[in-house]
């Protein structure tokens, strides 16, 4: 599998221009796969305009990253503030390469002392979903921290673990060492996307990445906007899960 990950700007540009740009590096490239940040389509610290920009998975923005998907034959994971009938989620989006979405995740655990923690619901669990052969599966930001949330995406098949996020500047250690250690103890891919530069006072670590089972990076950001890509193998998960067989003997623990 081609994947790609694409850390853009977090400020400064509407949902329109959101789209613009990313096709602008979609263009040309013949990705598989590409994740973007977490609350892609408004930015994350952008206090109102979450609610204003909310849209349910079938909104005007998600039928234009659809459009997108199908058009560069990519499948496309994105976050996005989402309207439903109980509320607001902090959710990520999973398109198809035929346009097609595949599943939506709710944000279970608010990142701690965010606006999150009022602004929005809880979802639940671990989100799964297939493409190409790939058991997918995705969480948000705060919940790969846990070694619970990634062992529960490995425990239900997952070969790789999508994390769109909003890592701010001073957590550089979760993209550094949590993320190859989740890697390394699930033997699983991740792909962790970031947004760059700042927002309304808040900074962003950057450094998005994708991750090997053997927690060795395969691709790694700057600071800056760019797209990184990686082509991934799924016999590694299969090698790395046989050789250090964690999932096994943790029942055994």
């Amino acid at each position: 599998m081609k994947l790609g990950i694409y850390q853009c700007i977090a400020a400064g540009r509407s949902p329109e221009a959101r789209l613009a740009v990313l096709e602008q590096h979609l263009e040309g490239q013949e990705l598989d796969l590409l994740v973007c940040p977490e609350l892609f389509l408004s930015g994350y610290n952008v206090g109102r305009d979450i609610d204003r920009l909310a849209e349910p998975p079938d909104g005007p923005f998600g039928r234009k990253m659809a459009a997108l998907a199908q058009k560069y034959r990519c499948a496309i994971a994105y976050g996005y503030p989402e309207r439903a009938d109980t509320g607001l989620y902090n959710s990520a989006a999973l398109y198809d390469s035929g346009g097609l979405l595949l599943a939506t995740h709710r944000k279970q655990l608010p990142s701690p002392g965010s606006f999150e923690e009022q602004a929005f619901g809880r979802g639940d669990g671990v989100t799964f979903a297939d493409i190409r052969g790939w058991r997918v599966a995705m969480i948000i930001c705060y919940e790969v921290e846990f070694p619970e949330t990634v062992r529960q995406a490995a425990q239900g098949g997952a070969d790789l673990v999508l994390v769109p996020t909003a890592l701010g500047a001073d957590w550089g250690v979760v993209a550094q060492k949590i993320l190859p250690a989740r890697a390394f103890e699930n033997g699983v891919w991740l792909a962790y996307a970031d947004h760059a530069g700042a927002e309304n006072g808040a900074r962003y670590y950057g450094g998005s990445r994708i991750v090997a089972p053997d927690g060795a990076a395969a691709a790694v950001a700057g600071q800056d906007e760019v797209l990184i890509i990686a082509e991934i193998d799924r016999d590694k998960v299969r090698m790395m899960q046989a050789r250090l067989p964690y999932l096994r003997d943790c029942g055994m623990l």
